[in-house]
């Protein structure tokens, strides 16, 4: 029989573990790279991606439907339902530990914290992009990506260990839903073509644009570095 409370109180040590550090440096990257604007290239970049690799344009409209699909179930079912039902206060809003949690500038979010709409959009657009590429380096680096922003919520302080496994679990599940979709959708389309859409069949994204998406993920963080540095300095 799980205890609760004792899961609970777990959650919170582990959190107390890994939040924050005595480095301003950190404390700048962390911030920077929490910020959506922070992606805006990349997501840039994914569009590219597919703009380059699909001629038809229905398909095209159907991948970006989905991406945006994954993005809007994982978050805002989050956010409008689940956050408002369990109201489980944030770390930095929580009369037991809230004066223990290291706060960067200020930055505390908002009032509920269960689950983590950072670790489900993120995981979730990460998912489809690697179900629909698969690209063994594409898929590590969007990986990455989601797990960078998952350690940011924690080190910031906004979000328990406990609401980025729970925003993990449910991205995953909406990422594999919408891709099934896809792929019964992209069947149709395929209709009268001489192709096989299945999740095991191989695209044909060309290296050459999945290097363009791999290159400005790296930017991305080169420029989170950099702003970290310039905090410091």
């Amino acid at each position: 029989m799980i205890d609760i409370d004792s899961l609970i109180q777990f959650d919170k040590q582990l959190l107390l573990a890994v939040n924050g550090s005595d480095s301003l440096f950190l404390d700048g990257v962390a911030k920077v790279l929490t910020t959506a604007s922070t992606w805006f290239p990349m997501y840039a970049a994914l569009f590219y991606l597919i703009l380059k690799n699909n001629e038809n344009f229905k398909k095209i409209m159907l991948i970006i439907a989905c991406a945006i699909a994954c993005v809007i179930l994982a978050g805002t079912v989050d956010d409008t339902l689940v956050k408002p039902f369990v109201a489980r206060p944030r770390p930095t809003h929580d009369p037991q530990i809230g004066l223990m949690i290291d706060i960067v500038n200020g930055y505390r979010g908002g009032r509920y914290g269960f689950f983590s709409a950072h670790a489900a959009n993120t995981f979730s657009a990460a998912l489809f992009f690697c179900l629909l590429v698969r690209n063994r380096i594409l898929s590590t680096v969007l990986i990455i990506w989601s797990l960078t922003n998952c350690w940011t919520r924690m080190y910031l302080g906004v979000h328990y260990p406990g609401d980025i496994l729970c925003g993990l679990i449910w991205g995953g599940i909406v990422a594999l839903t919408v891709y099934t979709i896809y792929l019964k959708i992209n069947r149709k389309l395929d209709t009268g073509m001489n192709f096989v859409s299945s999740q095991y069949t191989k695209t044909g994204y060309q290296q050459s644009d999945v290097d363009v998406v791999i290159t400005v993920f790296a930017f991305s963080v080169i420029y989170s570095i950099i702003r970290g540095c310039l905090i410091v300095l």
